[in-house]
């Protein structure tokens, strides 16, 4: 009944199964399968692998072993070739060190019988020089001997030159020696003026040629500058509006621009005080405006004195543009040409700035083409030789030391940037150029009426330049005349000979040159006169 149960209990359990759970059970003893047959399989590869690897180790062995046999025997045979080598080679070397020295000792066998011969010589030549030796001591002897008998001699001789002549030794050098001085002196003062005469002849010539031609052919006009501007006035009421009420609009005018307005007795006429020259302008220009237009007051002054400031600046761009035309020097920075249009507000002892560098910049041209220089390198370090004055009021320093530091901010050569620290002769000039700016400086400012001084500088180097002259012995006196251009020294006759006179006036030409600041050049003349007076009675 059991067995029965079970049977009937399958078959309802089998026909109650779907077919989704049939395949499922087909794909799981598939997958079952297929793990079994892979497990299988990789045994029996594994197992196949040791076996080859086994076989394949014992083949290796065998053939190691042989190669290590086949080595040793290599070597074996190796070993007897090498010291068989050896062998030879040893016999060999040792041969040859035999032969080398059999030749040695021969060759010593030879250098020793060429000593013994050399001592031989040299025992002969000794013996030689040993009876040489006697004989010329015995001939310093005999030397010795007639030393002392000419000394003898020469000493009875002076002794008797000395009763006959009167002098001792001491007095006759002092007398030869004077002598010699004098011929000496002669002759040095006779060279001295020989060769003055030949370098005036010739320099002077040609100086006076280049010089001459570069003024004629340097035609500029000259302005003498001062530090004040008048401006005219329409009429005296103008005077009172300029003013202002409580004196409001000549503060702001004098405080925009920097100026002293002097407002005086003057008729129909306003003075303006600057010492710098573009001040006094902006103001100039700013004030005649203000007069044209009539409407005088703070607010307007302040817009009149800012156009004229700009107008002043083109004014100041397009005279440096215009030097630069004018003396055909082009590729200069922009800056560098506006502080040459600057210059046109600057002057020196009287001489305005631009006009003197514009000049020099001509005169520098024209000696360089004379001396065959680059006339373009001379026209610009001419033309920017005093740039530092255009500034020199801003910054610290000297005008010199200035104008160089602007070259170099600006690129310009080093022929130019020497040439404008040498001009005054602070440094060395290192060309021709440098030499010529100056000389075409000192040509400029040495013209006549070019510059003005003061009346105390020009006082003081006429003192100088006697006091200079007056410091010399034999000197009676001196006058400086022709506006310190020429000093004329008298000297006593009898303290002072003609060829003292030659001397003299080179000492003194010396000493005011090194010690005296001066344009051009000075004459130094020295008049020696002797006078014999008597009366016809």
């Amino acid at each position: 009944m059991c067995l029965k149960y079970t049977t009937k209990s399958y078959k309802e359990v089998s026909y109650s199964m779907s077919p989704v759970a049939y395949i499922i059970i087909a794909i799981v003893v598939l997958l079952v399968g297929i793990i079994v047959t892979a497990l299988v399989t990789k045994k029996v590869a594994v197992d196949n692998y040791i076996k080859s690897e086994e076989q394949q180790l014992g083949s290796a062995q065998d053939r190691a072993k042989k190669i290590v046999d086949d080595a040793l025997k290599n070597a074996e045979t190796t070993k007897r070739e090498a010291l068989l080598e050896a062998k030879e080679e040893a016999i060999k070397t040792k041969n040859e060190i035999e032969r080398e020295s059999k030749e040695r000792r021969a060759e010593l066998q030879r250098y020793e019988e060429r000593v013994l011969s050399k001592e031989e010589s040299l025992d002969k030549k000794s013996g030689q020089l040993e009876r040489k030796e006697a004989a010329l001591n015995k001939k310093d002897a005999s030397l010795d001997a007639l030393k002392e008998e000419l000394e003898n001699a020469k000493a009875e001789n002076l002794h008797k030159l000395e009763e006959i002549s009167g002098l001792t030794s001491e007095q006759a050098k002092e007398y030869l020696l004077k002598s010699v001085e004098e011929d000496v002196k002669h002759e040095t003062a006779v060279l001295i003026k020989e060769l003055d005469r030949k370098a005036k002849e010739e320099a002077d010539k040609r100086a006076k040629d280049y010089v001459v031609n570069a003024i004629q052919r340097c035609a500029a006009d000259h302005a003498a500058e001062t530090t004040i501007s008048v401006v005219q006035l329409p009429n005296d009421e103008m005077k009172g509006r300029i003013i202002g009420r409580e004196g409001r609009n000549i503060r702001t005018l004098e405080q925009l621009t920097g100026v002293d307005l002097i407002i005086d007795d003057t008729p129909e006429a306003v003075i303006i005080s600057a010492f710098d020259g573009v001040r006094r302008e902006v103001a100039r220009v700013a004030l005649e405006k203000l007069i044209v237009d009539g409407r005088i007051h703070p607010a307007r002054i302040e817009e009149t004195v800012i156009k004229a400031q700009k107008e002043v600046e083109s004014m100041i761009r397009e005279e440096g543009e215009a030097a630069t035309l004018e003396v055909g020097v082009h590729g200069i920075d922009p800056e560098l040409i506006r502080l040459l249009g600057r210059m046109k507000f600057r002057t020196s002892y009287g001489q305005n700035a631009l006009k003197h560098s514009i000049e020099v910049a001509h005169l520098s041209g024209l000696l360089a083409a004379e001396l065959g220089e680059n006339v373009r390198i001379a026209k610009r370090a001419g033309l920017l030789h005093d740039i530092g004055k255009a500034v020199d009021q801003e910054i610290e320093g000297t005008h010199i030391q200035i104008g160089a530091d602007l070259c170099r901010k600006y690129k310009e050569s080093k022929v130019v940037i020497n040439a404008v620290e040498a001009h005054h002769g602070d440094v060395e000039p290192e060309s021709i150029i440098a030499c010529i700016v100056q000389a075409a400086d000192a040509i400029s400012a040495g013209r006549p009426g070019a510059r003005r001084e003061t009346l105390e500088t020009y006082t003081n180097r006429l003192k100088q330049l006697e006091d200079i002259s007056n410091s010399y012995e034999g000197v009676e006196k001196s006058y400086a005349i022709q506006a310190g251009r020429e000093v004329r020294v008298m000297v006593v006759p009898s303290q002072v000979s003609d060829d003292d006179m030659v001397l003299m006036a080179r000492d003194i030409s010396k000493r005011i040159e090194s010690e005296l600041k001066y344009p051009g050049q000075i004459m130094v003349n020295v008049i020696r006169e002797s006078r014999v007076t008597d009366y016809a009675k």
